[in-house]
C-alpha cells in the first residue's frame, strides 16, 4: 500500500515502497495473508522493513496482529521495533504542537493510517485550565475525526498504486453525537475513571460506546476499536477511539500500551497549551490594556502610532508610547522603554505611563515630569530602569520643548523631504537617581514630521543603535521624496513603510513608534488678552470675543460665546489675585480659554431657587459641545469649545 498523502512519521521508506509496487501481482497473492479468525481477510497496509524477502509482508500499523501462523522470532522482535519507532515518531509529532488544534492534529495525522484507519477525538467542554475546578455537568465534544478513504480498488486484496492512494478525510463513516454528557456513575464515566484503554469488544468498552457515540450508536459491525482516555495533570480531559476495518489485523494487547502512550503524550500537550493560552490571552490583555486605546485628536497636530512586541512567544514588553491633551490646545507625545520582556516589566510600565499621565495633568515642565518618574522608579525597586522621550508641542507658537531620559533621540522630517536627527541631551535613565534631566525648545514648522520611537526600531543583534538610527534617517527622508516637496507623506502609511525597514534578523525587542504631524494654529486664528481681576472685566472681556468673532466671520455665535465668557470670567475674577487671561482660538470648533491664580477647580452644581448664583456652569454645560477645567502648575484653565457651523 502506498503512503498516506499526508507525510506520517515511523512510515517505510520510500525505496522500500516503491520495490513493493513493482512486484507482480501474482506474487504479491502468494504472499497475503491468511484469513483471520471469524473469516474476515487481513490486509496489509504497508509493505516490511526489506530485511527478509521471503517472510511474509507485516502490516504498517505496529499493532497489526499476524492473521497467520506464529512467525519467526525475528519477525516478532521487528515488529515489536517497528512499534517502538511508531511511538517515538507519533509523541514527536504531538509534541511539537504548541496550541490545541496542533496537538490534536498531531495526534490525528500521527495515528491514520499508521495505527488505525480512524480516529474519534473528544475533548471536555469547556477545558479546565490549570487548578480551575471543573464545571458540572461532565460534557465530552467531538473536536475531530479523521479517516482513511479508499476507493473501491483498493480493497481488492490487491497492493495499491500510486493513482489510488488512501486520501485522509476529517469525516469518520461511524456516526457520532457532537456532544456528550457523562453521567455520573455511568459505564462511560466508569471507564474514564479508570484510565487506561480498553479494546472495543470488552464488556466495559460496549456498555460506553453508546454512550459516548450517542443514541445507542456503537461501533459498526466487524470494526476494531480502542477507547482511551485523556488524562491531564490532575483530572480527564477527554477520550479518543482508535479503529480498524474489518479488513485489517485487530488491536494486539500491546496496542493498548502504544494508545496509552498517545493518550498520555496528547492530554499532557493539551493541558500545556490550555495553560499556554490562558498565559497568552493574559498578556494580550494586559498589554492592550498597557497601551492607549486610541490616540486623542488634539488640535493643530494630527497622530499615529505602531506597537510591535518582540516575538509571538514574548507578548509582553515594556515599550509604550502615549499622547496626553494640554491645556492651551498643547500636547504631551510620550515614549519609553522598561528594560526586559516580562510581566513585571509590563507592569512597571503600566506604572510608569500612569504617573507620567498624572504629571502631565499637572503641567510641569518636560524635565520635571522626567524627574519625578525618576523618583517613582526607585521608589518601585532598585534595578526598575527605564528611558523614556518626553515632548510637549503647541501649536500656537510653533514650538516643542523636548527631555530626554536615555533614549534614542527623534527624528523630524520636514516638508521638503529633508530629516534630521534632533540634537537632544540625552540625559541618564529612569531610576538612576541623582541625575538632572534638561530640556530644549526647538521649532516645529508646520507641516513637519516629528518621530518617536524606541530602540528595538534601530537596534538589533546585527547593527548597533547610531547605525540603525541613519537608516531610518534615510529612509524617512526617501519615503518623502515619492511625495514631493510640497505635500507631505500620509502619516499611516509612513509609519508602516518605517517598520518595512526591518529585516529578518532585526526582531529582537519591543517596538513601540509614535509619530506626530505638525500642523498649527495660524496667528491669525488666536486671540489673546489679560484682563485684571475686577468688576468690569466681565463686560470687557464679552466686548473683545465680539470684536475677534466679528473678524473671523461668526458673529452668529456673538450671543452664545458673549453669554459663556461673561460666566467663566466672573467666576475666574471672584478668585483671581493676579491678572486673568482670556484667549479664543479658531480651528474647526471655536475654543474660549480662561485661566486664573487659583488652584480651586470649579465644580458644576445644582442650584436651589431661591440661590441668586451657582448657575454659570449649568450654562456652560448646556450650551457648550465639550467643557473642562485642568489644574496647572500656576493656577488652573477652565475652557469649552462651540461648534463654528452651528
Amino acid at each position: 500500500m502506498t503512503e498516506h498523502p499526508t507525510s506520517h512519521e515511523g512510515r517505510q521508506p520510500l525505496a522500500a515502497r516503491s520495490q513493493e509496487r513493482t512486484r507482480p501481482r501474482q506474487e504479491a497473492a502468494a504472499h497475503a495473508p491468511k484469513p483471520a479468525a471469524g473469516g474476515v481477510p487481513a490486509q496489509p497496509t504497508a509493505p516490511p522493513v526489506p530485511a527478509a524477502p521471503a517472510s511474509p509482508p507485516v502490516a504498517a500499523a505496529p499493532g497489526a496482529a499476524p492473521a497467520g501462523p506464529p512467525q519467526d522470532p525475528a519477525g516478532v522482535a521487528r515488529r515489536e521495533g517497528d512499534r517502538l519507532r511508531f511511538v517515538g515518531a507519533a509523541t514527536r509529532r504531538i509534541a511539537r504542537g504548541i496550541d490545541l488544534d496542533e496537538i490534536v492534529l498531531g495526534l490525528c495525522r500521527a495515528t491514520v493510517p499508521t495505527f488505525s484507519d480512524a480516529i474519534l477525538v473528544y475533548l471536555r467542554d469547556p477545558l479546565p485550565v490549570g487548578d480551575e475546578r471543573p464545571v458540572a455537568p461532565f460534557v465530552l465534544r467531538l473536536r475531530r475525526t479523521d479517516r482513511l478513504r479508499l476507493t473501491d480498488e483498493d480493497t481488492d486484496g490487491a497492493l495499491l498504486t500510486s493513482a489510488h492512494m488512501p486520501v485522509l478525510s476529517a469525516q469518520v463513516d461511524m456516526p457520532a453525537a457532537e456532544l456528550c454528557e457523562v453521567q455520573a456513575g455511568g459505564a462511560l464515566a466508569e471507564v474514564l475513571r479508570g484510565v487506561r484503554p480498553v479494546f472495543g469488544d470488552s464488556a466495559a468498552a460496549r456498555a460506553a460506546l453508546p454512550e459516548l457515540l450517542g443514541d445507542g450508536k456503537t461501533v459498526p459491525t466487524g470494526h476494531r476499536a480502542i477507547l482511551a482516555p485523556l488524562r491531564g495533570r490532575r483530572r480527564v480531559i477527554g477520550a479518543a477511539i482508535f479503529l480498524r476495518r474489518p479488513d485489517r489485523p485487530a488491536f494486539e494487547p500491546n496496542d493498548l500500551l502504544v494508545a496509552a502512550q498517545l493518550a498520555t503524550h496528547t492530554a499532557l500537550g493539551i493541558d500545556k497549551a490550555v495553560l499556554y493560552g490562558r498565559e497568552a490571552y493574559i498578556a494580550d490583555e494586559l498589554q492592550r490594556t498597557m497601551l492607549p486605546e486610541g490616540l486623542p485628536q488634539p488640535t493643530g497636530v494630527r497622530l499615529a502610532s505602531r506597537y510591535l512586541p518582540a516575538a509571538e512567544t514574548a507578548r509582553v514588553g515594556g515599550d509604550w508610547y502615549d499622547a496626553i491633551p494640554l491645556p492651551g490646545s498643547r500636547v504631551a507625545l510620550v515614549v519609553g522603554d522598561v528594560m526586559g520582556h516580562s510581566m513585571t516589566s509590563a507592569a512597571i510600565m503600566g506604572q510608569l505611563r500612569t504617573t507620567a499621565q498624572t504629571l502631565a495633568g499637572l503641567d510641569l515642565p518636560p524635565q520635571e515630569v522626567l524627574h519625578h518618574l525618576d523618583e517613582q522608579a526607585q521608589r518601585l525597586g532598585t534595578d526598575r530602569m527605564a528611558t523614556c522621550m518626553y515632548a510637549v508641542y503647541d501649536p500656537v507658537s510653533h514650538r516643542i520643548t523636548i527631555a530626554n531620559a536615555g533614549h534614542p533621540p527623534p527624528i523630524l522630517l520636514h516638508l521638503g523631504g529633508r530629516a534630521e536627527v534632533l540634537r537632544v541631551p540625552p540625559g541618564a535613565p529612569i531610576g538612576v537617581g541623582g541625575v538632572d534631566f534638561e530640556a530644549v525648545e526647538l521649532d516645529a514648522p508646520a507641516g513637519a514630521t516629528l518621530l518617536l520611537y524606541t530602540d528595538g526600531l534601530v537596534e538589533s543583534r546585527l547593527r548597533d543603535v547610531w547605525t540603525g538610527i541613519e537608516q531610518l534617517r534615510e529612509r524617512l527622508a526617501a519615503t518623502a521624496q515619492l511625495t514631493g516637496p510640497d505635500h507631505s507623506p500620509p502619516l499611516e502609511a509612513l509609519c508602516d513603510d518605517v517598520l518595512d525597514m526591518l529585516g529578518p534578523g532585526d526582531r529582537d525587542d519591543d517596538i513601540a513608534l509614535l509619530a506626530a504631524r505638525f500642523d498649527g494654529i495660524a496667528p491669525s486664528d488666536v486671540a489673546y488678552w489679560f484682563l485684571e481681576p475686577e468688576e468690569q472685566a466681565p463686560g470687557r472681556a464679552r466686548r473683545l470675543a465680539r470684536r475677534a468673532l466679528a473678524r473671523w466671520g461668526l458673529e452668529e455665535l456673538s450671543d452664545s460665546v458673549e453669554l459663556l465668557v461673561s460666566e467663566v470670567v466672573t467666576n475666574a475674577v471672584r478668585y483671581a489675585e493676579r491678572p486673568v487671561t482670556l484667549r479664543l482660538l479658531r480651528t474647526d470648533v471655536l475654543r474660549c480659554e480662561v485661566g486664573d491664580d487659583s488652584p480651586q477647580l470649579p465644580r458644576q452644581r445644582r442650584a436651589r431657587d431661591t440661590d441668586e448664583g451657582g448657575r454659570g456652569l449649568f450654562l456652560v454645560n448646556r450650551l457648550a459641545r465639550r467643557w473642562g477645567a485642568t489644574r496647572l502648575s500656576t493656577g488652573k484653565v477652565v475652557w469649552f469649545e462651540l461648534p463654528t457651523h452651528p
